[in-house]
């Protein structure tokens, strides 16, 4: 059906894919979670806020689960070397994804409003700190991770946690926090009513200030400044997984070599630019579904941008640079990889059928007097 070459290139691409729909979905859970304790004033309002996602948060993070599965199944080598070398940010990462619902569970066991306000800024705490490290980990992507394999190819991971915090790996975090920030207040501006409606509008304007900001300063830093990868052997895009057998140069500007041979690439960041500004066009003529849909575009051409100037690197490596992983020499075998994509081809079209079935049961909005006549006003 597909050779191994295009079964490695669609594999990249449903990673990618995978990716997307992690951050259309969970990302404005988590862009939600982050901002809600300063969007509701009172415990009514927060609680009528989380009344938005917390029905659907579990569902959406299943494209989470999908994406790390993929990475294990298509990329073992990706799989070992990332989450044994990045341990520390992996487990922080967790911890904070594991304190969303426990935030949820706790908060409402008692009326005291010192015991809510601290599950309220624990909540915030598990929107916001997923959010940035998402991004931090793709900045530092570009930066290139400090691992290298051993004679007997075990990977070994040379740096620590506090060397991911770069400033450009903080850029990035930047650019991703107020991406989701972005998504999660078009959703509160389009779910909730007034008055956390109006103050969801006003977020969004700051949020898609934040992120243009950022993305733009991104792109430029990549442009002149920023150290690229590139491969300057040949390499067999349907050879055996062998991540030693290239030789890979460091030259700054060259993540920015696809766009320049393939210019249709250059649809992703201007997507991600033009949707942006759309969102807040569309938040200010009071059109929230619009500008809902313009904030997911805006997190799926920002991933599309991080993906297409990384291509073919996975994970490049900062300490040796010719042992990079790539599409070309981490993958499965084509066996696996062709088993899997029939499983990917009858699976991830049940998910979106589910995920659109979900929305449109929970669709219309969720006012306060909706949740006070539901529960009181305790």
């Amino acid at each position: 059906m597909f050779d191994y070459e295009m079964l490695r290139v669609i594999w990249w691409a449903l990673l990618g894919i995978l990716l997307i729909g992690f951050a259309v979905t969970d990302g404005f859970d988590l862009g939600l979670g982050a901002s809600f304790r300063f969007l509701g004033r009172t415990d009514l309002e927060r609680r009528t806020l989380i009344a938005c996602f917390e029905p659907v948060w579990e569902g959406n993070q299943v494209w989470l689960l999908l994406g790390g599965g993929a990475v294990f199944a298509a990329w073992p080598l990706l799989y070992a070397a990332s989450f044994s070398g990045l341990y520390p940010a992996m487990f922080l990462l967790l911890v904070a994804l594991i304190l969303r619902p426990v935030g949820f569970g706790f908060r409402n066991h008692l009326a005291d409003e010192r015991w809510r306000n601290s599950w309220d800024w624990a909540l915030t705490i598990a929107g916001a700190v997923p959010a940035l490290l998402f991004g931090v980990a793709f900045g530092n992507l570009f930066l290139g991770i400090p691992f290298h394999f051993d004679p007997l190819q075990r990977t070994l991971y040379t740096g620590g946690f506090f060397n991911l915090l770069q400033p450009f790996a903080l850029l990035a975090g930047v650019v991703s926090l107020s991406m989701m920030l972005l998504h999660g207040t078009t959703y509160a501006a389009m779910k909730v009513g007034e008055p956390m409606a109006g103050r969801a509008r006003t977020a969004v304007m700051f949020a898609a200030g934040v992120f243009l900001a950022s993305f733009v300063c991104a792109h430029f830093w990549v442009r002149s400044a920023l150290p690229g990868y590139q491969i300057a052997s040949a390499i067999d895009h349907a050879g055996d997984s062998n991540p030693l057998s290239k030789i890979v140069t460091v030259v700054a500007g060259a993540w920015m070599d696809n766009f320049n041979h393939w210019p249709w690439m250059w649809a992703a960041p201007l997507t991600a630019i033009v949707a942006a500004a759309g969102t807040v066009l569309a938040t200010l003529t009071r059109r929230p579904t619009v500008a809902f849909l313009l904030s997911a575009l805006t997190s799926a051409g920002t991933i599309l941008t991080a993906g297409f100037a990384l291509f073919p690197f996975l994970l490049p490596s900062s300490s040796e640079p010719n042992q990079s992983l790539t599409v070309w020499d981490a993958s499965s075998s084509a066996a696996t990889l062709r088993i899997m994509l029939w499983a990917a081809i009858i699976f991830v079209p049940l998910i979106l059928l589910y995920t659109t079935w979900v929305f449109r049961v929970l669709r219309g909005q969720i006012t306060l007097e909706n949740l006070t006549d539901q529960h009181g006003t305790h």
